[in-house]
């Protein structure tokens, strides 16, 4: 049975001991999530199942509290909602569904809105920031990229981005709600809806919704890899003025995409070659330490210092 390592790197530089929980999976785990508290994970298999534990709290061990099925291939990628809607999962699968998942009781879950439109491999899944409602974006090989929006009658509305990237979407990521700037004053503040995917063209795109459509908003797109965009994550920002975004690559490397204002061009740097496919990255929750999964089964650590060089920090096996 396939097993988790559960020690999530929190917005400090600390590290937390490690800690093995056994998934009871029957096939490879592609994902695993904690929730907003820490006090849940959430994995998601090649079995076709999720499997929700709780943490391990001091003396107390985890153990399992619902397994859910209603997938019908490889689940990929599972993202927990805000709990300001309450218990809410989402998940994606190779059968090309995407299952919204309501706990209702204690640790009883239901599908609440099972998505069947997608003609292919759903890849990648993101909330949105809790400030534009329950939103989420969906990333599919077939190409597009869908916005399902729960409405207050508890219907949801969808938007799609067809052709995203015509030989499939394999990643998705939303930016921070607060503008660049925000903070500081410079008459930009406001609420901007902003995604950013990667795909199977070795692109990166950002997108922007305005006036009901959803528009890519950098041209031409972001290139500086040749091969897949196996990832690509949306830094918080916390209104500082600018936007920064990773992407991680089949070929390897890794890229850290900066804009300075609304409507500069993105800069690309290359934080590093790591000479094998990078499966995942994925900021802290204060946007300043970077984590990045590769092939070698490592997970490496990222930090930006004051002259805006990348060095490594801290590895984790």
């Amino acid at each position: 049975m396939a097993a988790v390592n559960a020690s999530p790197v929190p917005s400090g530089e600390k590290l937390p001991s490690s800690h093995s929980i056994e998934s009871g999976h029957t096939d490879i785990v592609h994902d695993a999530q904690m929730d907003y508290y820490g006090k849940r994970l959430a994995t998601c298999s090649s079995d076709r199942s999720i499997r929700v534990f709780s943490v391990p709290q001091g003396s107390q061990g985890e153990h399992l509290l619902a397994t859910l099925s209603g997938h019908d291939g490889p689940v990929w990628q599972i993202c927990w909602g805000h709990p300001k809607f309450g218990s809410i999962l989402a998940s994606c699968s190779y059968d090309a569904k995407v299952i919204i998942w309501k706990e209702g009781a204690e640790n009883q879950w239901i599908q609440a809105h099972v998505f069947k439109e997608h003609e292919a491999s759903v890849n990648s899944i993101a909330w949105a920031p809790h400030e534009f409602g329950l939103c989420l974006a969906c990333g599919s090989s077939d190409g597009t990229i869908s916005v399902l929006t729960n409405k207050p009658d508890g219907s949801w509305d969808r938007v799609k981005i067809q052709q995203a990237h015509p030989v499939g979407v394999t990643s998705v990521s939303w930016a921070p709600s607060a503008s660049p700037g925000s903070l500081l004053g410079d008459g930009r503040a406001g609420l901007i809806q902003k995604l950013v995917s990667g795909g199977c063209d070795n692109t990166v795109k950002v997108w922007k919704f305005a006036d009901g459509h959803w528009k890519m908003d950098c041209f031409p797109p972001l290139s500086m890899h040749s091969d897949w965009v196996r990832d690509v994550a949306w830094a918080p920002n916390l209104g500082l003025p600018k936007n920064t975004i990773a992407s991680a690559s089949q070929d390897g490397t890794v890229v850290i995409w900066t804009q300075g204002r609304e409507g500069d061009q993105w800069q690309g740097q290359l934080l590093h070659d790591f000479k094998s496919p990078v499966w995942r990255a994925s900021w802290s929750l204060t946007g300043n330490i970077l984590a990045v999964a590769d092939a070698t089964n490592s997970v490496t650590l990222w930090k930006e210092a004051v002259d805006g060089e990348w060095s490594q920090v801290n590895t984790i096996q």
